[in-house]
């Protein structure tokens, strides 16, 4: 029996020479799953997604993860990116002198582990581009140099379908998106989706907007660095009616 796609066991994570920030967190996600995070500003959100991808502003003081059966506990933010794992931004950094299309030759390349050729990225680019809505002159911009926020969301989609990722960590790419911008990214995500039904997805949100959008097998409740419950939609639904008040917040 193959083991899980990701799992996290009793992971317990501080800031770099600073405060405990999760207090044990465990979860499963098997291939092809979409699991979403859901919980209030400061409960752990971002500091879990970006502890996945092997960010040094964190430490594992406590727990494990592993990928595909390997712990990747340990592994460095490149070995865990070729192996396999992606992290959209919630703030995606500017680069300047750094093309877009560049940039994600080198990544796929890597990633690949063989050269991709100019005219291979490029027709994939144009395919994405386009059910992306974006303009085809954004592959030669840098990278996310004047993009506005809906924009920078769009690229961090188009990443996700350049490099095809086995686990993808969606850190908050519906904020600051409005409806019809957040649609679209949806739409890229169900059509990445559809191309590589085995690629399990974490989405960590705080609305239940995007959840209507992609419909997730299981939704968490991360609050003060711990699941406090999980369920299925219907418990993004019931947050969206009845907030955090439950949870003495």
């Amino acid at each position: 029996m193959a083991p899980p796609l990701f799992e996290i066991e009793a992971l317990e994570v501080r800031a770099t020479e600073g405060p405990k920030i999760l207090h044990g967190v465990d979860l499963t996600i098997d291939a092809g799953e979409v699991h979403a995070i859901m919980g209030p500003n400061g409960s752990g959100k971002s500091t879990l997604a970006t502890t996945l991808m092997g960010s040094p502003e964190y430490e594992v003081i406590g727990g494990l993860m592993r990928f595909r059966g390997d712990d990747i506990t340990g592994w460095e933010a490149d070995v865990r990116a070729k192996a396999g794992m992606f992290l959209a931004f919630q703030y995606p950094q500017e680069i300047s002198g750094v093309s877009v299309r560049n940039f994600l030759r080198q990544a796929a390349s890597a990633r690949k582990g063989e050269d991709i050729s100019a005219i291979d990225i490029y027709v994939g680019m144009q395919e994405w581009m386009e059910r992306l809505d974006m303009d085809p002159s954004f592959m030669d911009r840098y990278l996310n140099e004047g993009f506005s926020g809906g924009e920078k969301k769009r690229n961090e989609i188009l990443q996700l379908a350049i490099l095809e990722p086995e686990f993808a960590v969606l850190d908050e790419t519906d904020s600051g998106l409005d409806v019809d911008a957040l649609k679209i990214v949806a739409n890229g995500v169900r059509e990445i989706r559809q191309t590589r039904p085995e690629m399990g997805v974490l989405l960590i949100t705080h609305y239940q907007r995007l959840l209507t959008e992609l419909q997730p097998d299981r939704v968490h409740i991360l609050i003060n660095g711990q699941i406090v419950e999980s369920g299925g939609p219907e418990l993004a639904m019931q947050l969206e009616s009845d907030g955090y008040e439950r949870f003495g917040l």
